[in-house]
């Protein structure tokens, strides 16, 4: 059975053209990438201890191996602080609980007050599950008629990877998931986070799973939404990291003036409500 840590590992091997690393194409191979006598090379390890990470088979690597293993890969800084994650995942460190428990949905009254200072500002509270728990009258207003907010608990991954909707309104749905989906990775809980993807995984199929399991680390750039009105935004995001709630708080900016007055319209548009906190 595999691990996180050696998922990322072959996800990413496989990724990797051995030219761009300066090493020579061997030809026609039934796999893509690179090879792991390639990879093993460069890292300075075994072919079969490679092989035993990417199978799961050794789940304790030193802090030496997994840095060899990250430079025989040219990551960059956040897939390397991924990989160390994973390594953590891998060899127990990060499972606190034994048991499945659920996640945090209670927003402090001080982030409460701060989402109200925001106001007229586009922003939402979510856990790293993608539960919407608070947001502001801009925020209902740019996502009115798409459906995310339907029901009393809306969440976030699942309106993605459930909801046809969710393809049109995300302008740059594949992105986006593929934000979603890594994130999962980041909740505080391993076992909370595997009854999520157990429950969510039949429904969604391999546009999830693919994505969960790919490990792509998202690069997060402008979000384009094609609002349900006609308007098109584009939208800079800024989060905070409310890491003792398991929480973040992200505030989303317009990107140019078209944006800027879409929203404005927007906000005048019933119903935008008061700010909501959901419980």
């Amino acid at each position: 059975m595999g691990t996180p840590l050696g998922d990322f590992i072959r996800a990413k091997r496989d990724s990797i053209q051995p030219q761009s690393l300066g090493l020579p194409d061997h030809g026609r191979r039934r796999a893509p990438g690179l090879r792991r006598s390639d990879l093993a090379g460069r890292a300075g390890i075994s072919v079969e201890y490679l092989t035993r990470l990417e199978q799961g088979r050794d789940r304790n690597p030193s802090v030496a191996v997994v840095n060899a293993v990250a430079d025989a890969l040219s990551l960059d800084t956040a897939e390397r602080g991924h990989l160390r994650y994973l390594a953590k995942i891998t060899g127990g460190e990060c499972t606190a609980h034994t048991q499945p428990s659920p996640a945090p949905r209670e927003v402090r009254p001080p982030v409460l007050e701060t989402l109200r200072l925001i106001e007229p500002g586009i922003a939402v509270v979510t856990n790293r599950l993608g539960d919407v728990l608070a947001r502001t009258s801009a925020y209902e207003a740019v996502t009115s008629g798409t459906g995310l907010l339907d029901g009393d608990a809306p969440n976030l991954t699942r309106y993605l990877f459930t909801d046809p909707r969710a393809r049109r309104f995300f302008a740059d749905w594949d992105d986006v998931a593929d934000e979603q989906a890594f994130d999962l990775w980041l909740t505080p809980s391993i076992e909370n986070t595997e009854w999520f993807t157990a429950e969510l995984a039949p429904v969604a199929g391999p546009d999830f799973t693919g994505r969960l399991n790919g490990h792509v680390v998202p690069r997060r750039g402008v979000l384009r939404l094609n609002h349900p009105s006609g308007d098109e935004l584009r939208l800079l995001r800024e989060t905070l990291d409310l890491s003792s709630d398991a929480q973040q708080l992200v505030v989303f900016l317009p990107a140019d003036e078209r944006t800027a007055q879409a929203v404005a319209r927007l906000r005048g548009l019933p119903p935008h409500g008061r700010l909501r906190a959901i419980s």
